[in-house]
């Protein structure tokens, strides 16, 4: 389990701010939080994704105080969700340029090798969910990153942790013109990694017990 949990904290791991090294609006693509190969994200897909993630921490910690404190410490949440998205379509796009594919089959045996080593899906579900902010109605997309990430390091003969992996990424990011609306940051194609963009005009304003507006 350890190369797959590696796998897991590197693209989690992505989310950290990186050099900005592009900066587009969205100014043409109003209600968007994201554009990736011409396709949109919107504010209102993110909120319901951020959505999911929040009723799950609820339900697996229904102490409030102890909730208050998921919530403090997961502030960043909506933009790491919108990572996730984006991040997701990009790996998408360099697997199949390299001819990858994952079959259902391969999700359901890692799923079960993982529950095997974890102590079974609950044990699973809760712990993706508090490693990675990954939802359990969102667990198998989660897994079919994972093992297209592991895919397409071997079919590039080298692992995720290598400069060729990342360069697979940063080619795939490229080709899909990716741009965030700037009150999520940036794109940094290089590192296929979003980057808090340095645009003191934009503010985010958050109130305790609202929703997550991303």
């Amino acid at each position: 389990m350890h190369r797959r949990r590696r796998t897991a904290l590197l693209l989690s791991a992505a989310i950290a701010a990186a050099p900005v090294l592009t900066a587009c609006g969205n100014d043409a693509h109003p209600g968007a939080a994201a554009v990736v190969g011409g396709q949109r994200i919107t504010v209102a897909q993110l909120e319901n994704r951020v959505g999911e993630v929040r009723a799950a921490q609820r339900a697996a910690v229904p102490d409030e105080s102890q909730y208050a404190q998921v919530i403090a410490k997961s502030g960043t949440l909506p933009r790491d969700v919108l990572h996730t998205l984006v991040l997701d379509r990009v790996l998408h796009r360099a697997a199949q340029d390299a001819g990858v594919t994952v079959t259902r089959k391969e999700i359901q045996g890692m799923r079960g090798d993982l529950e095997e080593q974890v102590g079974g899906a609950k044990a699973l579900e809760a712990a993706w969910l508090q490693q990675y902010g990954i939802p359990p109605q969102r667990l198998d997309e989660n897994l079919r990153l994972q093992l297209e990430a592991q895919k397409l390091a071997t079919s590039l003969g080298t692992d995720t942790g290598k400069p060729a992996f990342w360069n697979a990424l940063s080619d795939a990011s490229k080709k899909l013109d990716i741009d965030l609306n700037p009150r999520y940051g940036t794109w940094d194609v290089q590192k296929s990694s979003r980057a808090d963009a340095k645009t003191p005009w934009v503010r985010e304003v958050t109130a305790a017990g609202s929703r997550p507006t991303g």
